[in-house]
């Protein structure tokens, strides 16, 4: 084993140790903020500045996890991965991010390195720090590309579908459920509207060589008064994942319109805006020749979306691997953390 890739995975190990579920963010903060010329807001922290006298690459990545799940905990290296809550989302590129800061010779480099670790990217879109980041760092504006280090398998990916979430009632009325014709039971009401999202084929958006696919589902229905009594209520989350170039109000209008035509009332809960396509960017194009990786579109949310809505031209690109995210017993390939490192390296070597 190279010594590369015995550090990219034993630093990985050690951040996947710091328990950082969704805002519980600020142990694995203040170790972060230890580094020589680190700057810390709230929770989130920032290695380098976007100086302005050469083009800027920021790096991304989110320093909170999902909720810890069983067998997370201790952290290990087996089998050439290394398992732990965050080892794909997205702690082992944080330790990708930390070894370039580290021994890159950054005066040398093509362009001005910066590194962002930030919290909250796993909860609600308004609560994120990167909102507050940008506002506090506004030299990152001035970035020639933006880099989200979330999982692609080393795809580079572009653009982001958007994310709602609504909540679609429906109302009937409670009655003993061994006489359901004094009552009117709100899950059936929700019927026609589950059945007509049961055979609705995902609808196809081209942005060039790429294809982004808009789908609606069910996340979670709730209906239950006691076990006999007719619900008068039922509840459904519904999440529509939209493509680029549909802005959230778009995105709104028609949720919205899909409520009133089934008769249920429409709260919407969160949304969060599409990521622009930048595949003409030519640091996009750089990064896509030096790499030879393949170029695919970002089927999922990313803080991409949060950057291009702050005048930033942002991809995805990162070691973890997108099955695993999220998942119980969360792993990441440690070759791959050494050869998205190796690909990084090249690419702010020669990018300019």
């Amino acid at each position: 084993m190279s010594e590369l890739r015995e550090l990219l995975a034993e630093l990985t190990r050690e951040l996947c140790e710091v328990r950082s579920p969704v805002g519980e963010e600020g142990p694995l903060a203040e170790r972060l903020a230890r580094r020589p010329g680190a700057e810390r807001i709230g929770n989130s922290v920032v290695l380098g500045r976007a100086a302005g006298a050469r083009p800027a690459v920021v790096l991304f990545g989110h320093i909170d996890t999902v909720p810890v799940q069983e067998g997370d905990f201790p952290a290990r290296r087996a089998g050439g991965r290394v398992h732990g809550r965050g080892a794909s989302d997205m702690k082992g590129a944080l330790a990708l991010m930390l070894t370039l800061w580290d021994r890159l010779d950054r005066a040398k480099l093509a362009v001005d390195l910066v590194c962002v670790f930030y919290d909250r990217e796993e909860g609600p879109y308004e609560q994120s720090g990167l909102g507050p980041l940008l506002e506090a760092r506004s030299d990152l504006r001035r970035a020639s590309l933006g880099l989200c280090l979330e999982p692609t398998d080393l795809a580079l990916q572009v653009g982001c579908c958007g994310s709602l979430h609504a909540t679609l009632s429906f109302v009937g009325r409670s009655a003993h459920s061994a006489r359901p014709w004094q009552g009117k039971n709100a899950v059936h009401e929700a019927g026609p509207l589950l059945e007509h999202l049961r055979g609705l084929r995902p609808r196809e958006v081209a942005f060039g060589e790429l294809m982004y696919r808009e789908v609606m589902s069910v996340t979670r229905i709730e209906g239950f008064t006691g076990r006999n009594v007719v619900p008068a209520r039922c509840d459904l989350n519904l999440n529509f994942r939209f493509a680029p170039g549909r802005t959230v109000e778009q995105a709104e209008v028609e949720v919205r319109a899909l409520a009133q035509r089934f008769g249920a009332e429409c709260l919407i809960t969160d949304r969060a805006p599409a990521g622009p396509v930048v595949l003409d960017n030519p640091f996009v194009r750089k990064l896509r020749a030096l790499s030879g990786v393949p170029v695919e579109a970002k089927q999922a949310w990313t803080d991409v979306a949060r950057l291009g809505m702050a005048g930033i031209p942002a991809a995805n690109f990162g070691p973890g691997e997108q099955a695993q995210a999220h998942q119980k017993g969360e792993s990441c390939s440690e070759e791959a953390l050494e050869r998205g490192y190796l690909l990084l390296q090249r690419f702010l070597t020669e990018a300019a």
